[in-house]
């Protein structure tokens, strides 16, 4: 466990976020994923940091820890409005199975929508902005008044992800990634140690989920998020990637 004596660290504007970040990993880096989230959510920003979730296929891994620190912790799912539908039937059984208290589902802005994506099909056109205003924009509203969010990444995920710290600098956040240094082994391990239910469309050849429209099955021996945005030179939503190169033109 954390240890008693663990200084919290505030969240000091003067001090700069990267800086901040840069101390907490230097001070509590080598965490394991239970104490960094009690730590975080107990002690460095009570009441002001959040699980940021897509309940995808093994999003059941993260939440269960969260569960067992704090079940009032809020967590933000972000419904795209895309979403498969096993998805969203996926979100709602751990929830009830974890007894999350505090999930809230954020959508995108209908006004924003209806000018950007009037005819459903901006992913086909500029998937760039057809995520921003999806996901990126609907987090920023939803992160408002916090300041530390976890998230579920790995560094096995793929090369952009392969030297996360488990604390990142992120505009005026911080951004806490509990899982980053574990293995496909461990999160099986674990889901299996504690009988987590498996998201119903890992079986079929997905093992990264976003949106329909955007998501493929995986051949056998390709990188696991070979299935997003396939044949485009993208691999992230946007909500990790800053926002002057996240490619939308906003």
């Amino acid at each position: 466990m954390v240890p008693l004596e663990a200084v919290a660290l505030s969240h000091d504007p003067e001090l700069g976020v990267a800086a901040e970040a840069a101390t907490l990993n230097a001070r509590y880096g080598q965490l394991a994923a239970h104490d960094a989230i009690a730590l975080t959510a107990g002690e460095l920003y009570p009441g002001k940091a959040a699980l940021v979730s897509s309940f995808g296929a093994d999003s059941a891994v993260l939440l269960h820890i969260v569960s067992e620190v704090d079940r009032n912790l809020p967590v933000v799912f972000l419904d795209t409005g895309r979403l498969f539908a096993e998805t969203l039937e996926y979100r709602t059984r751990l929830t009830d199975l974890l007894g999350l208290t505090d999930v809230r589902t954020v959508t995108p802005d209908p006004s924003r929508l209806a000018d950007a994506d009037p005819h459903r099909a901006l992913w086909m056109t500029n998937p760039d902005l057809c995520c921003h205003v999806r996901k990126t924009e609907p987090l920023q509203r939803a992160l408002e008044g916090f300041d530390a969010w976890f998230t579920g990444r790995k560094r096995f995920q793929n090369a952009q992800r392969a030297t996360l710290n488990l604390f990142e600098a992120d505009g005026r956040r911080i951004k806490v990634n509990p899982l980053a240094s574990w293995s496909i082994i461990d999160l099986k391990a674990y889901a299996e140690r504690h009988a987590l239910p498996e998201h119903p469309l890992v079986a079929k050849g997905y093992p990264s989920i976003g949106c329909v429209p955007c998501t493929s099955r995986v051949a056998v021996g390709e990188d696991l998020r070979a299935g997003r945005w396939r044949g485009l030179d993208k691999t992230e939503c946007g909500i990790h990637v800053p926002a002057e190169a996240d490619g939308s033109g906003i």
